[in-house]
């Protein structure tokens, strides 16, 4: 048996006047999707635990089969472990963003949280000028892709509250800042930072071609290493994960996967969809399981682009789960699950914590409906079928038993 979670981040949205009150996904051509809801079982998942960020990194513990209650100790450790950054019991790991600041009425606001999608050369440099000029015993900076990088404060404080840099697109950040203990300790860091990239000759580079400048860092999603069972220690099953993102990609590593890297896999909204799934297949040759990560709805989400987000949705259908559907037989027999991790309202341009719909499928059972089957692959009709699971993680235990 194959068992395979196709998961499209941020896919899940709210009704929107402009689609005459569909949603993306109610609105976006996916025949792939909408075959399974009506061959499998479909309903709503809560992926967010109650009292939790609605952040991509809780919801995708859960969409694993891990229970954030248990083993979520932030963002940026699961991070660092795709890195391959080894963090101490009294290391603190940050998530950092590359953004840009621009100001407004006077006030210094969040002109783009990813510093216009800064390639990733031209951020490895500014991230290696950091750690250059600020890095050492106290703090060690580590370049990732893109605008998405990670620092580790060594012996560092935990007890702060950050905020999303993508939660207050263009908003003021003085409300924002980090608070609690320490928290005078990293916006020193932070101003002395912000100064050496505001002149760095990368930033003077992009201004010249047009392009929005990587002129500061900010810092959320911190936390110490987690205490997580492989996957092979849960249901005893081989894997891999698919995705270009590092946070998937180090709950891969802690899950005891192998992360599978793709050409042509950015973590937005130029990746390779095709390959991913080829690549999927391929890792099925020789493993039980495969989770395959596409980031691009939410990053459209993010940008406020409801014609990009619906393409998103598209591509993930057609080129993704069309593509596995097609190689998935010669396999054998497979199950399957597709959802998203978490919704991303396009008009809100940020996570919610509402549940998301979600497929279970098994190709022994393809010829007769599920009792929970349903006309199409969406919010409204994963809602009609009644079917809810209120703790996300024990959706990975349905898929691996065939529990519905």
């Amino acid at each position: 048996m194959k068992y395979v979670v196709l998961l499209g981040d941020g896919m899940a949205d709210e009704p929107l006047a402009e689609l005459n009150g569909q949603t993306p996904l109610q609105a976006a051509d996916t025949p792939n999707m909408d075959r399974l809801a009506r061959q499998g079982a479909l309903g709503m998942v809560q992926t967010i635990p109650a009292g939790y960020p609605p952040g991509s990194d809780v919801a995708n513990l859960s969409a694993f089969g891990y229970d954030p209650a248990v083993c979520y100790s932030g963002r940026s450790p699961l991070e660092a472990a795709s890195m391959g950054v080894n963090l101490g019991p009294e290391d603190i790991a940050f998530r950092l963003n590359l953004v840009t600041l621009g100001e407004r009425n006077g006030e210094i606001t969040m002109d783009d949280f990813s510093a216009g999608h800064i390639g990733s050369e031209q951020a490895r440099q500014l991230v290696e000028a950091l750690q250059k000029e600020f890095g050492g015993e106290t703090f060690s900076f580590h370049p990732g892709v893109s605008y998405r990088h990670l620092m580790v404060w060594h012996g560092g404080r935990d007890q702060l509250n950050f905020t999303p840099p993508h939660d207050i697109s263009g908003q003021a950040v003085a409300a924002f800042l980090p608070s609690g203990d320490g928290a005078d300790i990293l916006q020193a860091l932070a101003t002395k930072a912000n100064a050496l990239l505001k002149t760095h000759p990368v930033n003077r580079d992009r201004i010249a071609a047009g392009d929005k400048p990587a002129n500061a860092i900010w810092l959320w999603g911190h936390g110490r290493a987690p205490q997580m069972e492989t996957l092979r220690q849960k249901f005893d099953i081989s894997g891999a994960v698919i995705s270009a993102v590092d946070l998937i990609k180090g709950i891969g590593v802690y899950a005891g996967l192998d992360v599978i890297e793709v050409p042509g896999a950015t973590g937005y909204l130029d990746t390779d969809y095709l390959a991913k799934g080829r690549y999927a297949l391929e890792s099925l040759k020789t493993r039980d399981y495969v989770y395959v990560h596409v980031e691009a709805p939410d990053e459209a989400s993010h940008s406020g682009d409801l014609a990009e987000k619906i393409r998103a949705i598209e591509s993930f259908d057609q080129l993704v789960v069309g593509t596995v559907l097609e190689g998935l037989p010669a396999l054998g027999e497979f199950r399957l699950m597709v959802l998203p991790d978490h919704p991303t309202p396009v008009k809100k341009m940020t996570h919610t914590g509402d549940a998301v719909p979600f497929i279970l499928y098994d190709s022994r059972a393809q010829e007769k409906p599920n009792a929970f089957s349903g006309d199409a692959y969406h919010e409204k009709a994963a809602v009609d079928t009644g079917f809810f699971i209120g703790h996300g993680y024990e959706l990975m235990n349905q898929l691996i038993t065939g529990g519905c």
